[in-house]
């Protein structure tokens, strides 16, 4: 029995979900980011409690397709940014039309209709999100976190890094109050 859950952003996800579901009794053949798969069909009252534990931990069963697809797009984003291996040339239409095997024009229209946001502006709001976490962790000049991240220069990203938060990143590197979200708050 395949179940789709809601807000799987990483591994400690995957860790937490395997929890609830252990904790439950219930047998899982595999658990991947956004999805769940048992061995058995789960009888009715231990779904309500598994779905009410997942509810408490921040996650949430997607029953319906259309948000099973905009969950997989956010996840396939996701994992493409925290890789750090963004090609300059990097095209978000190929890469998702690649790897959910639909066309892009019906992705981004399912995702913004759902959503209320572009799946471009999803995909730069998780670049700066990732730039705030890597200007934190001070491993890698603003230069190297530009290649990593697909931006063509250090203005670049640093023009986008000011118009999503209204800082340069020396000037948010500075802050007390670093401002930064989770990334299933998109």
């Amino acid at each position: 029995m395949k179940i789709f859950i809601k807000n799987m952003v990483c591994n400690r996800c995957i860790s937490a979900v395997e929890k609830i579901f252990s904790e439950a009794d219930v047998s899982v053949r595999s658990v991947t980011l956004g999805e769940v798969e048992t061995e058995t069909d789960i009888p009715a009252e231990k779904m309500l409690a598994v779905e009410k534990n997942l509810l408490e931990t921040g996650f949430e069963r997607i029953m319906d397709s259309t948000h099973q697809l905009v969950d997989k797009i956010k996840n396939k984003i996701i994992l493409k940014i925290s890789e750090l291996d963004i090609d300059e040339d990097f095209l978000l239409s190929e890469f998702l039309s690649s790897k959910i095997h639909k066309d892009y024009s019906s992705l981004s229209k399912t995702f913004s209709q759902n959503e209320n946001i572009t799946l471009e502006q999803f995909f730069i709001l998780h670049k700066i999100e990732k730039v705030k976490e890597l200007l934190l962790y001070n491993e890698f000049t603003l230069t190297e976190i530009a290649g990593k991240l697909g931006y063509k220069s250090v203005q670049h990203l640093s023009s986008q890094f000011r118009n999503i938060t209204g800082f340069t990143p020396t000037e948010f590197k500075k802050l007390k109050d670093h401002q930064r979200k989770t990334l299933d708050s998109f």
